[in-house]
């Protein structure tokens, strides 16, 4: 019964896992559909017989990719939740690394290689947290907040139960309970992202525009939309370097919810720190222009408009302009 039962779990996760790929790719995310396939992989590579059967060099490939699927879990989540986060090759690299720790560990297997293996699941889940809580609360689509929720603390969940399991049975079969868990757990989290999925607009999740074209409101906040444009011009509360959707809603004395949906659905931002970054970019492009503060340093102008240092500043700049501040400043002063 328990062997039916896994192959009746595995096949629907697997008819899942292909829908959502076609789903995918519509929108190009082709991030989330190499996890994806990844995982049907994993959901092959990990059946009792599979394991228990095919000597150790034929599941080599399998179980890299299968480890691999953990480090394309914490790049989907820097993906979803960090909309200034862009793919680079040390990110292949890896990817890349976690595949050929995983051969090595099948081919000669040793303590300190399997190690490795069973800690890389680990560092991307805690990575992936880290993520989660400095970039969640920020996301203004409330219908993608809670997909992402899904993903990321499903994902997280997963990651950490399944290992502890495999190190609990690590010198047993891969069958039974813990592996029905496996593929159960994953089917739950999968089922539920892909439920979350079709309610979105296309390209919702993964898509990331610097600002999205203003909805048509259906009951405009006025009194709220008033309140939050004087907090911000006249108190000039963007200045605030550790300003939260939390804390502005405090300010106003609404719910957070309610903030929210006006900040995305009035004022047109789906990312409550590219709205707070337009008050202070256009407060540095005034001090930065400004032949009376000629000699005022670049740092100055960020930290008083309400960056906390000039990393993030350069960059929200630069995103803004095509120019670093150093070079607006030259080119609108040359001219006066």
């Amino acid at each position: 019964m328990p062997i039916l039962l896994d192959a009746a779990l595995r096949g629907m996760l697997l008819s899942l896992l292909l829908i959502l790929i076609a789903v995918l790719w519509r929108e190009r995310a082709r991030l989330a559909i190499a996890l994806c396939l990844g995982l049907c992989v994993q959901v092959i590579s990990s059946t009792p017989w599979f394991e228990a059967t095919l000597p150790r060099w034929w599941q080599a490939p399998f179980v890299a990719i299968s480890v691999g699927n953990a480090v394309l879990f914490y790049l989907l989540v820097r993906v979803l939740l960090d909309d200034d986060f862009i793919l680079r090759p040390v990110h292949g690299v890896a990817w890349g690394a976690a595949l050929l720790v995983s051969v090595v560990n099948c081919l000669a297997y040793s303590w300190p290689t399997l190690l490795v293996v069973r800690l890389i699941p680990l560092l991307c889940a805690v990575l992936a947290a880290a993520a989660a809580l400095r970039h969640w609360r920020v996301d203004l689509v409330e219908q993608r907040r809670t997909l992402r929720a899904v993903i990321v603390i499903g994902g997280i969940v997963y990651s950490v139960v399944t290992l502890a399991l495999r190190l609990q049975h690590e010198s047993e079969p891969w069958q039974g309970a813990p592996a029905l868990y496996d593929v159960a757990a994953l089917l739950a989290i999968v089922a539920i992202a892909a439920f979350r999925m079709v309610r979105l607009e296309p390209s919702e999740l993964l898509s990331r525009p610097a600002r999205a074209a203003p909805p048509p409101p259906e009951a405009p906040d006025e009194a709220l939309a008033n309140a939050l444009h004087r907090l911000m011009t006249d108190e000039l509360a963007y200045r605030g370097g550790d300003l939260t959707v939390a804390s502005l809603a405090a300010r106003l004395d609404v719910p957070e919810y309610r903030l929210r949906k006006l900040i995305n659905k009035q004022l047109g931002h789906r990312n409550f720190n590219s709205y707070i970054n337009e008050f202070r970019l256009r407060e540095a492009q005034a001090a930065l222009i400004d032949p009376a503060r000629r000699a005022l340093p670049v740092l100055t102008i960020a930290l008083t408009a309400g960056f906390q240092s000039i990393g993030p500043f350069n960059r929200a700049f630069k995103a803004a302009t095509g120019l670093t501040p150093t070079e607006f400043r030259k080119e609108n002063l040359a001219e006066s």
